[in-house]
C-alpha cells in the first residue's frame, strides 16, 4: 500500500470553513428574529390584519322617517335603491373599473375620478365607496353579470326617498341630498352615499328623520366575494311625523293657483297650525334625491318665474290696501274717533305733490268703516299724515311685521317696517311727509310677507294672540305676542273686514251661511304715468313686469270652525278679481258638506 503524504503547503483551508459556518448562522440568527418578530412581538396585530381580511363590519342604512298630512296620507316615503360602491382594497386597477363604471351608466370618467380622489380619504379602504348612487335595473344587472371579472365593484342595498305628490309639498318640505364633503367632515356618522335634508321640514328635522344606522359582519374570501354575514346591530328607521297640513286642501289651492307666480297660506287662528301653503310654482323635489344633472340644475336655477323660491317665507311684497288694518288699527289706538269724517274728492295734496286716491272722483265723506270697507286712500293718506311714521312703525312691529314669524322653515324673511333712521342709511336721504301718506296705504317701502299677513289676521280673529305658525299636526301653540290693540278697536276692525264682503271690495268671498270678512290690496310695482285722459292704465294695457301684484287676506266662521286664507298673486292686478276666486275656491272646500 503506498504511503501517503501531504505535500508541503497544502493544508486544509480551515479560515473559509469558518466564514461559511459564520454565515449560514448569521442567517439562521436572522430568520429566527424575523420569525420572533412576526409571531411574537407583532403577531396580534398581523393576525387582527388577516382576521379583517376575511371579517369586514360594514354600516346598515336606515330608513328616514315617514311623513304624513294630517289625516294620515302618506306624503314622504322610501323605496329600494341600488348603489354602486367600489372596495379599494379588492380592486386590483382602480383607473381601469372607473372607466368601466364610466362605460357602462355614461358617467363622465373625469367626474368618477374627480370624486372618487375627493373623497377617498373619508372612506376606509374595505368599505365600499358611493360612486353612483342610485343605478337603475338594467344597469344593475350588467354590473352584476360582470362582477367577477371587475372585484372591488359592490352593489348596495339601501332606501331612497320618494315624495308621492312630487312638487305639491316641496316648499314645505324641502328635500334631501348626497352629502357633501362638509357635512360628511362635521358628522362622523354620516357616510360618503349617505342622503341629508338640504331644504324645508327635511332640513329643520333631520335628526329626527334621519335613523340610527346599523352594523353588520362579513365574511368575505380572497377576492372579496360575501360567503356570509351575521347582523350585529339592527338599524333604527327615524321619526314618523305628521303634518298640519290638508292635503286636499292644498291640493285645492294648488290647483287654483296653476300657471300663475305667488302663494297662499290657511291657518287655524286658535293654533297657529298651518292647512295650507302654496308657492307657486314649484318644482318636484323627487329631481334632487338622486342628484341633478347640471342642465337640470341651470333650468331651475335660471328659470325667470323662480319655482326654488319659497314665496310664503321668503318673497317681500308691498302690502297695499291690507296694510290700512295696521294703520287704521294704529290711528284707533291713537284716539282718532272712528265715527269722525274725512272728505275725499279723489285725490290730496302736500306741498307740490298731488295723492290720488284709487277712485277718480272720490268717496266723499267717510268715516273709519266706510273707509275701510271701500278702501278709501285719502282717509288713509290723513291718517299717515297724522301719526307720522313713529306711531306707525312702533305699531306695525307691535303687530308682528319687520320680523320672522318662526315658522319652522329655513330662510324666512323679516319684511321691512321703514323708519326715518333706515331710509338715511340705506338712501342717505331724510324721511319726508310724502313718506308718510305712502307708508298709510302700504306702499312705499313697506315690505311683507304672506305668512305675516296670515298670522296678523288670524290674531284679529283669534282675540288679539300672536301664534307661532306651526307646520305639525302635534306642535303645541305657542303664544310670541299680543296685539297692541284694545278688544273694541279689534272688534271694529273685525267688523269692517266682514262689512267688506258684505258690501265692499271683497264681495266675492260671500258666501250663505258663513260669516265671511276680508280686505283687499293692490300693490303697486312701478310708478306708472297716467294716460291722456288721466286714468291709470288698466291691468290688461300694462305688461305683466308692470302689473300690480293682488292681495286679499280673509277668514271665514261657521259652526264654531275658523279660517284664516291669504292669498298673494304676483303681477295679478286687483286683489278682489284676481285673489277673490281663488279664495272663494278654497272656503267651497273648507265648508263643503263632506267636511262637516
Amino acid at each position: 500500500m503506498p504511503a501517503q503524504y501531504e505535500p508541503e503547503g497544502q493544508a486544509p483551508p480551515t479560515a473559509g470553513l469558518f466564514l461559511l459556518q459564520a454565515l449560514i448562522w448569521i442567517l439562521f440568527c436572522t430568520f429566527t428574529l424575523r420569525i420572533w418578530y412576526l409571531q411574537i412581538y407583532r403577531g396580534a396585530e398581523f393576525e387582527t390584519k388577516a382576521l379583517d381580511n376575511q371579517l369586514r363590519q360594514e354600516a346598515m342604512f336606515a330608513p328616514r322617517g315617514l311623513v304624513r298630512d294630517r289625516d294620515g296620507k302618506l306624503v314622504a316615503v322610501n323605496e329600494p335603491a341600488y348603489a354602486l360602491g367600489l372596495v379599494r382594497e379588492d380592486c386590483k386597477d382602480i383607473s381601469a373599473t372607473l372607466d368601466k363604471i364610466s362605460e357602462w351608466t355614461g358617467i363622465d370618467r373625469d367626474e368618477l375620478r374627480e370624486k372618487f380622489h375627493k373623497y377617498k380619504r373619508l372612506v376606509k379602504p374595505f368599505e365600499p365607496m358611493i360612486l353612483v348612487p342610485d343605478i337603475p335595473f338594467e344597469q344593475l344587472a350588467v354590473v352584476e353579470a360582470n362582477a367577477l371579472f371587475w372585484p372591488g365593484l359592490e352593489i348596495v342595498v339601501r332606501s331612497k326617498r320618494y315624495y308621492k305628490q312630487h312638487d305639491l309639498l316641496a316648499h314645505v318640505l324641502g328635500y334631501v341630498a348626497d352629502a357633501n364633503e362638509v357635512e360628511l367632515t362635521q358628522n362622523p356618522s354620516l357616510a360618503l352615499g349617505d342622503n341629508v335634508g338640504k331644504g324645508g321640514l327635511e332640513l329643520v328635522l333631520e335628526n329626527r328623520l334621519r335613523g340610527t344606522k346599523g352594523l353588520r359582519q362579513v365574511e368575505v374570501d380572497a377576492t372579496g366575494r360575501r360567503l356570509k354575514q351575521t347582523i350585529l346591530r339592527e338599524p333604527l328607521a327615524g321619526e314618523h311625523i305628521n303634518l298640519s297640513i290638508d292635503l286636499g286642501l292644498q291640493a285645492q289651492a294648488s290647483r287654483q293657483l296653476e300657471g300663475q307666480a305667488g302663494a297662499i297660506v290657511v291657518m287655524e287662528p286658535a293654533t297657529g297650525k298651518v292647512l295650507a301653503f302654496v308657492s307657486q310654482p314649484s318644482y318636484d323635489a323627487n329631481m334632487f334625491v338622486t342628484g341633478l344633472s347640471q342642465k337640470q340644475w341651470i333650468n331651475l336655477r335660471d328659470d325667470p318665474m323662480h319655482p326654488l323660491q319659497n314665496r310664503v317665507i321668503q318673497s317681500m311684497f308691498p302690502p297695499g290696501s291690507i296694510y290700512k288694518l295696521v294703520v287704521g288699527g294704529a290711528l284707533l289706538e291713537d284716539g282718532f274717533d272712528p265715527k269722525e269724517t274725512v272728505y275725499c274728492g279723489g285725490q290730496i295734496k302736500l306741498g307740490r305733490r298731488v295723492f290720488r286716491c284709487w277712485k277718480k272722483h272720490g268717496h266723499g265723506r267717510v268715516n273709519y268703516q266706510k273707509a275701510q270697507v271701500e278702501s278709501c286712500d285719502v282717509y288713509f293718506y290723513n291718517a299717515g299724515d297724522r301719526l307720522k311714521v313713529e306711531k306707525m312703525s312702533a305699531f306695525a312691529k307691535g303687530c308682528g311685521f319687520g320680523a320672522v314669524t318662526g315658522i319652522a322653515l329655513p330662510h324666512e324673511k323679516s319684511g321691512l317696517v321703514p323708519t326715518p333712521a333706515w331710509k338715511r342709511k340705506r338712501y342717505g336721504e331724510p324721511w319726508v311727509g310724502g313718506d308718510n301718506l305712502n307708508m298709510a296705504i302700504g306702499q312705499g317701502f313697506n315690505l311683507v310677507t304672506p305668512i305675516q299677513v296670515a298670522r296678523y289676521i288670524s290674531a284679529l280673529v283669534n282675540g288679539g294672540s300672536l301664534y307661532r305658525p306651526l307646520l305639525l299636526a302635534d306642535a303645541q301653540p305657542e303664544l310670541q305676542g299680543t296685539l297692541p290693540l284694545s278688544d273694541l278697536n279689534r272688534t271694529m276692525i273685525v267688523e269692517a273686514m266682514v262689512e267688506t264682503v258684505e258690501s265692499g271690495t271683497a264681495r266675492r268671498l260671500k258666501r250663505k251661511g258663513v260669516r265671511m270678512g276680508g280686505k283687499t290690496g293692490t300693490a303697486q310695482v312701478v310708478r306708472l304715468k297716467l294716460k291722456e285722459d288721466d286714468e291709470r292704465r288698466t291691468t290688461e294695457e300694462m305688461s305683466y313686469e308692470e302689473r300690480d301684484h293682488a292681495w286679499l287676506a280673509s277668514f271665514g266662521e261657521k259652526d264654531g270652525k275658523t279660517y284664516v286664507a291669504v292669498c298673494m298673486v304676483e303681477h295679478g292686478g286687483h286683489g278682489g278679481t284676481a285673489a277673490g276666486p281663488i279664495l272663494k275656491a278654497i272656503y267651497d272646500y273648507l265648508f263643503s258638506e263632506e267636511r262637516q
